[in-house]
């Protein structure tokens, strides 16, 4: 019993070890990003709500229960001076059926190129910027339980080097008879390896320097290292507490498992009135050590411009601690 208690001990440590070392060891760290002012202003807690397009990210099963067309456009200041761009758009093709389409960028921006012996610049700009691109289907098997997945293209580029991988992403939406309690699991990010190529790895190569009259300028290229997409599972749970008139109130948690960092946590909650005026905050990376991330606050305002014309305007906050802080905007419009 001791040999097999200090086995399970020594399991754990090393899990824990190990855990604690897998920051750094993906490729396309963007895939991480949350997208939508609505769901960030709730902490991230989304994957059970999945009320508008965004839901693309959080959980493609959730397209297909709003029965309703719309695109989604945000742009974000991101950290460090990056710049976070994110469009989704959602086709109801009848009330259990739905397409969809989402277009992530992170824009690294540009600055000179400088050398040694060129110290102010050469004259050249780099730049390195992040895409993502996703075809999304979403199908509702029954009345409380709905499924979906996406297909997507990953490219990451700096300067003339660039990589492209290749990712699934599923998830499952199921809304219980207990009170209407959502449940919702996604698995995201499945997919290939991703490896630089390009043509500043084209290197010239002199194979024995030692020999006189061989070819010192033999064409080589340095082979880079190939690295997983992060890949992340999330369970979440949201309810409806308060439905009374014109007022609202929906608690969310989600546990978040990710390939390349600690789990965590995340909770929020929204309060709308009338569908007119929502109110929404959370907390991010719950037990997680040494996070950054942590409070989150949002609003958004709806207008019925027609019978047929939504328009949503949605703002959050993310506390970044030592990083500052982020805002974010979104336009939302649906018919």
């Amino acid at each position: 019993m001791k040999l097999k208690a200090l086995s399970i001990v020594l399991v754990l440590i090393t899990a824990q070890a190990y855990a604690q070392n897998k920051v750094g060891t993906t490729a396309a760290p963007f895939l991480g990003i949350g997208a939508g002012p609505v769901a960030m202003g709730m902490g991230g807690a989304f994957t059970a709500v999945a009320t508008d397009p965004s839901a693309l990210y959080w959980n493609p099963a959730g397209i297909s229960r709003t029965g309703e067309t719309g695109a989604l456009l945000e742009h974000t200041n991101y950290l460090v001076g990056t710049s976070f761009n994110y469009f989704a758009g959602v086709v109801a093709l009848d009330e259990d059926n739905a397409i969809g389409l989402s277009v992530t960028e992170l824009d690294y921006g540009s600055d000179l190129v400088t050398t040694v012996a060129q110290p102010n610049g050469t004259g050249e700009t780099w730049s390195a910027s992040d895409w993502a691109i996703g075809l999304t289907y979403a199908r509702n098997l029954t009345d409380r339980f709905s499924i979906g997945g996406t297909a997507k293209m990953i490219m990451q580029n700096i300067w003339h080097e660039s990589a492209t991988g290749w990712a699934l992403d599923a998830g499952v939406l199921y809304i219980t008879p207990f009170n209407n309690l959502k449940i919702g699991m996604e698995i995201a990010n499945f997919g290939t390896d991703m490896r630089m190529s390009g043509t500043d790895l084209l290197v010239a190569y002199d194979p024995n320097p030692s020999m006189e009259g061989n070819n010192k300028n033999i064409p080589a290229q340095y082979y880079t290292d190939a690295y997983p997409l992060p890949l992340f599972f999330r369970v979440g749970l949201a309810m409806n507490v308060i439905k009374a008139g014109d007022n609202e109130l929906t608690l969310a948690a989600d546990a978040v498992h990710p390939s390349d960092n600690l789990q965590s946590m995340n909770v929020g909650a929204q309060y709308s009135w009338h569908k007119l005026l929502y109110l929404r905050a959370g907390y991010k990376s719950l037990f997680m050590p040494n996070s950054q991330e942590g409070l989150t606050l949002g609003a958004g305002f709806r207008y019925e411009a027609s019978m047929h014309l939504i328009v949503k305007l949605d703002y959050a906050y993310e506390n970044y601690g030592l990083l500052k802080n982020i805002q974010e905007f979104s336009l939302s419009i649906g018919i």
